[in-house]
């Protein structure tokens, strides 16, 4: 479903922890990051394509989040034709997107990105709030830095994490979060049937994994499937 201009109507998804992080979720066999994102369908208002979309792509119920803020007017950007199946080219432009904010009000253990039998992401974790504008694909970086300058005043205020963008960046690593051993890494860990402990203090929920140094290329972007790019 495209506008006239040839854009797809389009919601992103903001998710914070009490610490006020964000959650960052790995595109499924690719090393291309980024927020929960998905289509509108027919008949649908943004907010409950909102809501589709975080349990399609997380695996979380309105039960599970608050939520603090949306963006007012459609951002919009437009994909590369690189990026764009052959079929779509030349009517598809790209993406316009409302954008929410919320709040996770459940645990990490209820996160599940093997919800659906078409998971979105293969990993996640929670980055400081600024994060995501360093590892983003290059064409969706203006549209992540509206949404998020916009919707930085409704995040509640937890060590400066969520004030203007400093000029020293903090690449990656999430404050106080120790590397994963290399031995322990291994494909049986996607599949573990319950929570896993990660450093001292972190657990994952079933389904999900943690990878400490998120790495975005235009390559895997390609391989994406292209509606939702």
């Amino acid at each position: 479903m495209l506008d006239r201009d040839g854009f797809r109507p389009n919601v992103g998804i903001i998710l914070l922890n009490q610490r006020s992080q964000v959650f960052w979720g790995k595109r499924i066999r690719t090393h291309s990051w980024q927020f929960p994102q998905g289509g509108i369908d027919r008949g649908e208002n943004p907010e409950q394509a909102m809501f589709r979309e975080l349990h399609e792509e997380v695996g979380l119920l309105p039960q599970h989040v608050q939520v603090l803020a949306r963006t007012r007017d459609w951002l919009r950007y437009e994909v590369p034709d690189r990026f764009i199946r052959r079929d779509a080219r030349g009517h598809y432009k790209g993406q316009k997107q409302i954008w929410f904010l919320l709040q996770l009000v459940g645990h990490d253990w209820d996160l599940n990105l093997r919800a659906t039998d078409h998971p979105e992401f293969d990993a996640w974790r929670w980055n400081d709030y600024w994060v995501p504008l360093d590892v983003v694909v290059e064409f969706k970086r203006g549209v992540y830095e509206m949404a998020l300058t916009e919707l930085s005043r409704f995040v509640p205020r937890f060590d400066n994490r969520s004030e203007p963008r400093p000029d020293h960046r903090n690449r990656y690593l999430r404050g106080g979060m120790r590397h994963r051993d290399p031995a322990d890494a291994g494909p049986g860990e996607q599949g573990a049937p319950g929570p896993r402990s990660v450093g001292a203090s972190f657990e994952l929920p079933p389904g999900a994994t943690f990878e400490p140094d998120p790495q975005t290329g235009l390559v895997a972007a390609s391989r994406n499937d292209k509606h939702d790019i």
